[in-house]
Parts: structure tokens; C-alpha cells; sequence
């Protein structure tokens, strides 16, 4: 099992090799490179740098700020809001984006509703397809990252220390910012890591929002000026600043596991808010998940109605080709995924484990990182005709990209499982196998069917990937859906939209049941 896990891990970080090696190939004059160097790469590097910055601190502010409120205090609306504020998981960051213009836009709702207040029906208040524009969109779609990762910091933090900070004579405030948030920071880097290596990998919500980012400047590079090998420089920039921060996000994963393991537990008995307090936690709460879901959605039904419920004949073809991506990815990475974790249970092997950890650097992959590092390898072995005659080669970016998914599930419901049934089944004469299918595969049952849904609806999120390895004349809901945004055609896709928005509520659900059955109260 040891060797065929090395082989595997081989062929998964291939794409990597494809990038390295596609940098000695002489197949461009240099000119490409020279302009982007002087006229474009500082505008990638500083519009990323602003993004993510700015990204960081809304995320930071609406991620922490509802999950102190959720976690500690009792308000109207509260049993609604711990669960409800997920949402925004399933709304794509590029659909988010197109959601988000049209709600803004000078001929919007809420400008033209201004104007027609105001009398002044010249008045502009302000372009939402801008870097500010991007970071707000960015903020409402991924704050949940840090919400729950820091609610559940907040829920087993230590609230006989909170009462003896108060006793010392802190006031609320002070007793959150020098004693409760320091505790939190783990969980709250964590979260943060996570938005911000979604932001650097996205592509359809920046490129309509006009900004230049390496992931813009990777396709520009590869698709409209026909370099390969600045394409692949962009990406292994990116894919330097994507490292650095999932580095960062694991050494703050190990933090919080050690912070949780030496934290007094102790359930949190929240507070009641009343009168003005009471109000303030529920508009906090309210706005947030206002723009965060309740008013994209509402934007997406007017849209669907605007088109009087027709369908496009194509939908099914991209409904079809959606899910058949998915379910076959789904099935190859979670099969992948118990293959690696029961390995690695059943050797107690080192190696294994930290080679699992190793797989898992795939989600830190942009998609179009992944699809450069894939094109590079085919070009190396002239087998670029393959992407016109199969879905495979985009099989095998979704199973890199979104294996960890999957054998993060598989492994925390191995977990579960106590060692002491493998020495029972080992003394009832049971070997490794069977052991597997008799026990540990009906108690991962639930784990296996969690992975498969997850992986499944990242890849009919995916898009930059998807836009680069598809084969010819064939779309996925993702590749329809952001087509239909660059011709301007909204009420086109608000059909595909609400389609991949209501799969991806499927996990969020999980999420949202599990979180009632935590509520310590």
C-alpha cells in the first residue's frame, strides 16, 4: 500500500513538475515577458496585495464580529441567524459578483432609487465594478470561513477566565480584545487563510470587476497572447503567494488544535441583550445576511422572472455535463480518499500521514495554476489533442484540486472509530479488508457520503480550470453562467446561476444541522 500511495502522490503533483519543466522550453522570444514586467506585473501584484488586504479586513470585521454575537449573547433572531449566517457558502464569488453589479449598477435599484428621492437624475453615487467593488463582493461571499472556524473558538473558550477578567474589574470590551480575541487568533487566521487563498485562485469574479490580477494575467498571457511560458511564470508567482499563506493556515490549524486542547471546557452561557444592545446584535446580524444571501437571491428570482421562467435549450446540455463531472469526480477522489486514510490507519505509518498531507496541498492550487501546470505537462508530451476528445484530463484537475475535501471527511470519521474494534475484529480472525467492509465502512458511511457531496459541489463551482482544459463545445452551469455575465446577458443566467447555488446548499445544510446539535445551551 506504501508504494502505491507514492505513486499516487506522484501523478497528483505532475502538473507542478509540468511547470518547472515548462520554463526551460524555448517557445517564447521574451517580448511577453519584458511587457508584463514593465507595463503590468506591478498592477498585478498591487491590486492582489489591496484585494486581499482589504478582503482580510472585512472578513475579519463580519466573520469575528457575528460569531462574538452568535457565541455569546441571546437576541431576537438568534436560532435563525447562527445557522442561516453559512449561507453564503453556496453562492460562487463570480455569480456573487454579477449579483452584486446589478444590484449597484447606476441603473440599479438602490442608485435609481436614490435619484428618484433626490430628484437628481444625473446623480452617480459610485462604480460597483472596482477594486472597492471586488472586496466587498469577496467580504459578504467568504466571511463564513472565518465565522465558523472562530464560533466554534468562542464556544470552547474558557468562560470561567472571562468571568475572572471581569471580576478584575475589565469591562466587556477590554476582557474581548486582551483576553478572548488573542485566544481566538488561531481560528481566526485560519478562517482568513482559507477566504484569501479563494481570492487569489478566483478568476470570473475579478475579471468582471475589470482588476488586474495574476489570475487574469495567466489567461491573457496563455489564451489571448499565446505565451506559454509567461503564463507559467505568472502562475508560479501565484503559486508562491498561495503557498505562503496555506502555510500559514496550517501552522494556525496545529495552534487551534493545541489552544482547544488546553482551554478549560466549560460551556458558554450567553448573555441576554435587551433594548438598544438587543437591536444593534440583530441589525448586525440582519445586514449581514441581507447582502450576504437574502438580497443575491432575491436579485437572481427577479432575474429569472425578467426571462417569464423560459428555459434555454442548452441548460439541460450544461445541467448534464455538470453533474456528470461531478459524480464521476466525486467517486474517483473519495475512493482515493479511503484509500489513503485506511492506509495510513491501518500502517500507523509516519510517512503515510505526512505523504496524505502532502496530497492535501491540492486545494491550495488555483484552477489556473492547475490547468497551466496540466497544459505544460501535455505539451511536454505532445498529447495536447486529448483535451478535444475527453473529459478526463479535466477529471484529473478536479481530483487534484478537491481530493483533500474528501480525505479530510474520511479521515476525521476514521477517528472516530476506536482502534479497539480493529484489535476485536483482528482477534475474531478478520483480516485488514475485511475489516474494512465489514466495519469501518458502514461507520464511515456518513463521512463518505459528506465527502462525496462536498467534492461534488466544488466542482460544479469550479470555473478557471473548467474555462482552460474543457474540451471543444462542451459547458458546465459554471462556464455557462460566466459567458452569459461577459456578453451582459443577466437574465440569461439566472437560471444556470440558481441551479449551482441551490446544489451548493446541500452541504451547507450538513453544516447548518451540525452546528444545532453543538448549541451547548
Amino acid at each position: 500500500m506504501s508504494r502505491l500511495a507514492l505513486i499516487l502522490a506522484l501523478i497528483l503533483i505532475m502538473p507542478i513538475l509540468g511547470l518547472g519543466y515548462a520554463l526551460v522550453l524555448p517557445n517564447s522570444s521574451g517580448d511577453t515577458l519584458s511587457h508584463l514586467l514593465n507595463y503590468v506585473l506591478g498592477d498585478y501584484v498591487l491590486t492582489s496585495f489591496i484585494l486581499i488586504l482589504g478582503v482580510g479586513i472585512g472578513i475579519f470585521i463580519l466573520g469575528v464580529g457575528n460569531a462574538w454575537l452568535i457565541a455569546n449573547y441571546q437576541f431576537p433572531g438568534k436560532s435563525i441567524f447562527e445557522w442561516a449566517l453559512i449561507l453564503p457558502l453556496a453562492v460562487p464569488t463570480y455569480v456573487m459578483a454579477y449579483l452584486f453589479v446589478d444590484l449597484l449598477q447606476f441603473s440599479g435599484p438602490i442608485q435609481s432609487f436614490i435619484r428618484d428621492i433626490t430628484g437628481v437624475h444625473s446623480l452617480s453615487l459610485f462604480d460597483p465594478r472596482s477594486l472597492f467593488g471586488a472586496i466587498w463582493t469577496f467580504s459578504f461571499c467568504l466571511f463564513p470561513y472565518v465565522y465558523l472556524t472562530v464560533r466554534t473558538s468562542f464556544l470552547d473558550r474558557s468562560a470561567r477566565l472571562i468571568e475572572v477578567a471581569e471580576t478584575l474589574g475589565y469591562g466587556q470590551f477590554e476582557a474581548f480584545y486582551r483576553l478572548v480575541l488573542p485566544m481566538a487568533r488561531p481560528a481566526i487566521f485560519t478562517g482568513i487563510a482559507l477566504a484569501l487563498m479563494e481570492v487569489l485562485a478566483d478568476y470570473g469574479a475579478v475579471s468582471y470587476f475589470g482588476l488586474q490580477t495574476f489570475a487574469t494575467g495567466i489567461f491573457k498571457s496563455w489564451l489571448g497572447l499565446g505565451d506559454r511560458v509567461a503564463a507559467v511564470q505568472l502562475s508560479l508567482i501565484l503559486l508562491f503567494f498561495v503557498l505562503i499563506i496555506f502555510y500559514w493556515e496550517q501552522s494556525n490549524r496545529a495552534r487551534l488544535r493545541f489552544v482547544n486542547q488546553n482551554s478549560l471546557s466549560r460551556a458558554v452561557i450567553p448573555k441576554r441583550l435587551r433594548g438598544k444592545k438587543a437591536l444593534f446584535a440583530f441589525c448586525f446580524c440582519g445586514i449581514t445576511l441581507l447582502f450576504g444571501f437574502i438580497l443575491p437571491m432575491l436579485i437572481l428570482f427577479k432575474l429569472f422572472l425578467l426571462e417569464g421562467f423560459e428555459i434555454d435549450p442548452r441548460f439541460f446540455s450544461w445541467l448534464k455535463n455538470s453533474v456528470q463531472l461531478g459524480v464521476i469526480t466525486a467517486f474517483v477522489a473519495t475512493a482515493l480518499a479511503i484509500f489513503l486514510a485506511y492506509s495510513a490507519r491501518i500502517s500507523n505509518s509516519k510517512w503515510l500521514i505526512t505523504l496524505n498531507r502532502f496530497i492535501s496541498v491540492g486545494y491550495a492550487l488555483p484552477g489556473a495554476v492547475l490547468a497551466v501546470g496540466i497544459l505544460s505537462l501535455l505539451g511536454i508530451f505532445e498529447a495536447g489533442w486529448l483535451l478535444s476528445t475527453t473529459t478526463w484530463i479535466l477529471i484529473y484537475a478536479y481530483v487534484i484540486r478537491f481530493l483533500s475535501s474528501g480525505l479530510q471527511n474520511v479521515e476525521l470519521g476514521l477517528g472516530r472509530i476506536t482502534p479497539a474494534m480493529d484489535s476485536s475484529a483482528a482477534l475474531l480472525g478478520a483480516g485488514a479488508l475485511e475489516t474494512a467492509r465489514r466495519v469501518h465502512l458502514p461507520l464511515l458511511s456518513r463521512s463518505i457520503l459528506t465527502a462525496s457531496l462536498f467534492v461534488l459541489v466544488d466542482v460544479m463551482k469550479e470555473l478557471p480550470a473548467t474555462l482552460l482544459l474543457r474540451p471543444f463545445n462542451f459547458d458546465t452551469l459554471a462556464v455557462a453562467t460566466y459567458q452569459l455575465a461577459a456578453d451582459e446577458r443577466l437574465a440569461e443566467l439566472a437560471l444556470p446561476a440558481f441551479t449551482i447555488v441551490l446544489v451548493g446548499l446541500i452541504p451547507v445544510i450538513f453544516l447548518s444541522r451540525a452546528i444545532s446539535k453543538q448549541r451547548p445551551y
